[in-house]
């Protein structure tokens, strides 16, 4: 006879995760405040590393313009929705987490690089805060889980004036990362979904496995 996980081991593993998200999504704000201090507004950093549409040597710009900003208003808007949204990704797993952006930042990146107007320069976190938006709305959904349901219902409510920000309001910012983004995280919660528990097949008039066993 072996004994179940105890409810206390669960409450050690949740807060472990709580604390390595938040750990994460703290030090990835840090990062951003960082680069924009170094390269200041419209620097020469962002300026190089910026997405410009449809040159071919622009592609690998896609991942470090996702951390880069024009000045500290562009960073301090894009920083609370980040830690929030990341924060509530993160929770679940870094590993998927972190796969979650990875497709973000890239659906996102193309997009801008495909679809940007000639001569403009697109940088900024804000692809990977819409992704993470859309992926938070999705996944329970896509997973069935009831608290992931909630959790997006929840981020909905409180965040979902955000979903302006893809239409072509206004020039200066770029409505097609947003756009893309949103999309991107779309794919990934269906794209990374977790796989659901394979159930044991009980022979027929037999018993299934004891769950003390």
């Amino acid at each position: 006879m072996a004994y179940g996980p105890s409810g206390s081991g669960q409450t050690g593993t949740r807060r472990a995760r709580a604390m390595t998200a938040a750990t994460f999504m703290l030090g990835w704000i840090a990062v951003l405040w960082v680069l924009e201090a170094v390269d200041g507004p419209d620097g020469p950093i962002v300026r190089e590393y910026g997405i410009r549409p449809r040159e071919l040597d622009e592609v690998p710009d896609i991942f470090p313009a996702a951390f880069l900003h024009f000045g500290w208003d562009h960073v301090m808007a894009n920083t609370l929705p980040l830690l929030v949204f990341g924060f509530l990704a993160a929770v679940r797993g870094m590993a998927r987490f972190l796969g979650v952006v990875l497709v973000i930042i890239t659906v996102s990146g193309l997009g801008v690089w495909l679809t940007a107007p000639d001569g403009s320069n697109t940088a900024g976190a804000s692809g990977v805060v819409f992704g993470l938006f859309g992926y938070l709305l999705v996944r329970g959904f896509v997973e069935r889980d009831a608290l992931d349901i909630t959790v997006g219902i929840t981020v909905l409510l409180l965040y979902g004036s955000i979903l302006w920000g893809v239409l072509p309001t206004n020039s200066g910012i770029s409505w097609q990362g947003h756009f893309f983004g949103l999309l991107g995280g779309v794919l990934a919660a269906f794209w990374l979904r977790r796989t659901p528990p394979r159930r044991q097949q009980v022979p027929p008039g037999g018993i299934g496995p004891s769950p003390w066993s």
